[in-house]
């Protein structure tokens, strides 16, 4: 019974469909009782702050750092700052739980050029847009907003554009046919150990992360902690990621997630 529990809850991919509606209903709860959006590009901004900050360059002074509201309070004294982290760790806990952590690097040097590249530009973009995908989704369209629409339509159209530069021949990786890749010579992997139960452990540890800032009177802190713990959780559960919702609706016709 335990083993079908498992399959069917931790290890198995969640339906998105049912998933997104559950993360659009904690956005507004989010919203609600902490009056400010789930996003994530702008905390990140604020890190970048802080470590260019430690490296001797001031940005205190910098009207962009002015319009983040970027200040000294740490990231532990940030609503935004606790729910990052909670993300981090509820994802951290699904994946551990479903057994499914690992570190995977690409073959293909072109990917790893690829993914800075990438990168770069999306963090550029979302830093000039004042805004990621889960602000425009979650919290922008909901109240009408039309700088939100804007936002997502551009990234659909650059979604698309990135599709038909990533199929180019000069993108693609080559493969590399293995004598006896199927016939038994090739050598066994070892088996991959069960997380499970570093899975529970960091769950509780993500728990207490939460449970620390009622015990110190920080009750928005403890509030945000949870949302994000619930937040990285389900979108680890369900594989949420709204480009990949895009590029999968013109890379392979899924349509389920957009």
């Amino acid at each position: 019974m335990w083993k079908k529990w498992r399959e069917k809850y931790l290890i198995e991919y969640w339906n998105p469909f049912y998933a997104v509606l559950l993360l659009a209903v904690l956005s507004a709860y989010y919203f609600g009782l902490l009056h400010t959006h789930w996003a994530i590009t702008g905390e990140l901004t604020r890190w970048g702050g802080s470590i260019a900050e430690a490296m001797g360059i001031e940005v205190k002074n910098w009207s962009y750092f002015h319009l983040l509201k970027f200040s000294e309070r740490g990231i532990f004294e940030r609503v935004e700052g606790v729910m990052l982290i909670g993300m981090f760790l509820g994802a951290l806990s699904a994946t551990l739980l479903a057994n499914r952590f690992a570190f995977v690097f690409p073959h293909n040097p072109i990917r790893i050029a690829q993914a800075l590249i990438g990168g770069i530009i999306a963090g550029f973009g979302a830093r000039l847009g004042m805004g990621c995908n889960l602000a425009s989704f979650f919290t922008g369209i909901p109240q009408f907003s039309l700088h939100a629409w804007i936002f997502t339509l551009l990234s659909l159209l650059g979604v698309y554009l990135g599709v038909k530069v990533i199929t180019m021949p000069f993108f693609q990786g080559k493969i590399e046919l293995k004598v006896g890749a199927f016939c038994g010579v090739a050598k066994k992997r070892k088996a991959k150990k069960d997380t499970l139960f570093l899975g529970i452990i960091i769950s509780f540890l993500s728990l207490g992360f939460g449970v620390y800032f009622f015990s110190q009177g920080a009750s928005s802190l403890g509030v945000a902690s949870f949302f994000g713990i619930a937040f990285g959780f389900i979108i680890a559960k369900a594989q949420v990621c709204f480009t990949s919702a895009f590029r999968d609706l013109f890379l392979f016709g899924r349509n389920i997630m957009a």
